[in-house]
């Protein structure tokens, strides 16, 4: 296994699925992960979406979790 640590290999998730964000006009960034859970912030026009939720839990969440089995949830804070 590689020297990355859990935070790294989120965001590394997270650069899967960023490209797709951003083409609405949106992003996400990770801000922490704390007891499994990977905080993320959304940001552009994820800010204020209401389909933001369903991006996070079936798009986001989804992604992180295949690629990180650790994390067990992610929220938006």
């Amino acid at each position: 296994m590689s020297d990355e640590t859990l935070y790294q290999r989120v965001d590394r998730a997270l650069d899967q699925i960023r490209p797709a964000i951003r083409m609405d006009g949106g992003e996400v960034e990770l801000v922490e992960i704390e007891e499994g859970v990977a905080k993320v912030r959304m940001m552009g026009a994820c800010g204020g979406c209401p389909m933001s939720t369903m991006t996070l839990k079936m798009g986001i969440e989804r992604a992180i979790r295949q690629a990180v089995p650790e994390v067990k949830a992610v929220e938006a804070i």
